[in-house]
């Protein structure tokens, strides 16, 4: 059994029950103690969904005893986070052979040319949520491996996420874990985008009909460097490498929006206290506005609503003053932030 699966899946099983004894026999943890008050079985099985395959409860002699099997999974990647990866290589492979100009749907060999669009963009997803999960490991909070999501869109996925199952107890925790995923996938995404423009094809506008992708300050000050000779009348081809870091930056974007259990609304709960609600409603509202410049804000308001209700669980330490160390770290996300914000993302 892994040593650090079961020391998270105890750490978590911890918030519902008090532990009086372990035992382990191969993949199976036998866990005996008393459920705290307000614990539930239920409750267990419902926040431990997808570390532990099976948790069965029973009673003796007074004692709650858990007999704990994990999930099964190919060394130490659980099965539907590995499926739901090499699906995602799949559907972004084929989003970026059909931008290359081929249809692998009729020469199946022909999907290798998406493969520098679905590499770059599955390593910008990656380590973005790779960031997550090594800061939450680091401040013994217990996260999933990444669950990447395969989708039949332009781009082949919906990106990817990791569900922490424990409660952030540290302001600098909460901080450092929400902070991490974007300053991560930024660092990737900006060389990225650097060789998809050095990659990329000039051409004289012709008003052809296509998908306009919007600028950030970051795009604006890449293409100054690198096509110094733009004009009026020209436009760039992004190369499939040059896009897929176009969307790495759109996708740290809206990760640090202010709001909810974004990484943005993480790192302001943190380090706004209870500034945070004003902030986070006040961005909601910038977003509704700015849906009248383009519609794919209405669409990204809706979906921020209804997935985190606006709230963010509490933590312990939110009462304690905010260090210059965690400021810096705000700072540097707000910067982040404002490089790579898009006013108008698309326009058809």
């Amino acid at each position: 059994m892994n040593e650090y699966k079961k020391q998270q899946t105890l750490l978590l099983l911890s918030n519902w029950v008090q532990i009086t004894e372990v035992a382990e026999n191969r993949a199976t943890l036998i866990v005996e103690g008393y459920l705290k008050p307000g614990g539930t079985v239920e409750e267990i099985r419902r926040q431990t969904k997808g570390l532990i395959y099976k948790i069965q409860h029973r009673q003796e002699n007074s004692r709650d005893i858990f007999t704990i099997r994990f999930q099964p999974g190919v060394g130490n990647i659980p099965r539907i986070n590995l499926v739901l990866f090499i699906a995602t290589i799949f559907t972004t492979l084929l989003a970026g052979s059909m931008m290359a100009g081929v249809n692998p749907l009729q020469n199946p060999v022909l999907i290798i040319r998406g493969i520098p669009f679905s590499v770059t963009l599955m390593l910008i997803l990656g380590v973005h949520e790779l960031g997550h999960f090594l800061m939450a490991r680091k401040h013994k909070v217990d996260a999933t491996l990444p669950y990447f999501i395969p989708a039949p869109t332009i781009i082949g996925t919906f990106g990817a996420f990791i569900k922490m199952r424990s409660p952030v107890r540290k302001r600098r925790a909460l901080v450092e874990i929400g902070a991490a995923g974007p300053i991560a996938g930024f660092l990737v995404a900006v060389p990225a985008l650097f060789i998809g423009l050095a990659l990329s094809r000039i051409t004289t506008d012709s008003g052809e009909i296509g998908l306009k992708l919007g600028e950030s300050i970051l795009m604006k000050i890449a293409t100054r460097i690198m096509v110094p000779d733009l004009t009026d009348n020209m436009d760039i081809i992004l190369h499939p490498v040059g896009f897929a870091a176009w969307i790495g930056i759109l996708v740290t974007m809206l990760n640090l929006l202010p709001i909810g259990q974004l990484d943005g609304g993480h790192i302001a709960y943190a380090l706004l206290g209870k500034w945070y609600k004003k902030i986070a409603w006040g961005s909601l509202g910038v977003i509704i506005f700015l849906s009248i410049f383009s519609i794919n804000w209405l669409v990204w308001a809706v979906l921020v609503y209804f997935l985190t209700r606006m709230k963010h669980p509490p933590i312990m330490d939110e009462y304690e003053p905010v260090t210059q160390y965690e400021k810096m770290i705000g700072i540097i996300a707000l910067i982040i932030f404002i490089l790579t914000f898009i006013p108008v993302p698309f326009q058809f």
